[in-house]
């Protein structure tokens, strides 16, 4: 993988799955550790500076605390069934990354090489499944966004990114405490309480709502 600098952070129930990712990941160069609490969870993202997490199937709950604990962590949801139920729920909690139950472990490198950068990555079948449950929610989303003022769609862009405050102030020449409003702007009008699900929103909107070109 060549990424010794990326630290991944393993959750998940069944310690026989989780030891073994652990064990393959540290084969390729990739700083691992695992864990099935809560707390600890948490403790590890906010403390030791794991900006990737794997996530079990299971494990939402934890996601939860975790995101809570550090909301610039890249969440990796892997084993997914793909139901469109299950998709959702991982949105909402937060996850940014998703993997399937028939994916290969390459694919699991590649999704935490994209996510240690800031991406946001998920199958075709993911993708299709975030499609269905926003229409779900109904015509709120192009109503959000026709709502959103022009700096507000900057900083959801820089927001999927995967940009800190600090990062998106820098980038667009303004003051933190400016970008912190308009984070909690959007999160108002997406109808989201934490920044992860705004940017999985942006993902299963781009198209719909074109924020990449300003439209």
């Amino acid at each position: 993988m060549g990424e010794s600098d990326v630290r991944v952070l393993v959750i998940d129930g069944v310690r026989l799955r989780r030891d073994l990712l652990v064990t393959a990941l540290r084969r390729e160069s990739v700083v691992a550790e695992g864990t099935g609490d809560a707390e600890q969870a948490a403790r590890l993202v906010a403390e030791d500076g794991f900006e990737v997490v794997l996530l079990g199937t299971g494990s939402l709950p934890v996601c939860r605390r975790v995101v809570a604990a550090d909301d610039r962590v890249q969440v990796i949801a892997f084993g997914l069934a793909g139901n469109d139920d299950e998709v959702m729920d991982c949105a909402e909690a937060g996850v940014t990354g998703y993997l399937l139950h028939d994916q290969p472990f390459d694919a699991l490198l590649a999704t935490i090489t994209a996510a240690a950068k800031g991406e946001i990555t998920c199958p075709p079948a993911i993708a299709a499944a975030l499609l269905r449950g926003m229409g779900r929610r109904g015509a709120g989303v192009r109503e959000q966004a026709s709502r959103m003022t022009p700096r507000e769609r900057e900083v959801l862009v820089l927001l999927e990114a995967g940009l800190s405050n600090k990062e998106i102030a820098r980038r667009l020449s303004i003051e933190i405490r400016t970008v912190k409003n308009h984070v909690h702007n959007l999160m108002e009008k997406l109808n989201v309480r934490r920044r992860g699900e705004a940017a999985a929103l942006m993902l299963s909107q781009r198209f719909a709502l074109d924020l990449s070109t300003g439209a």
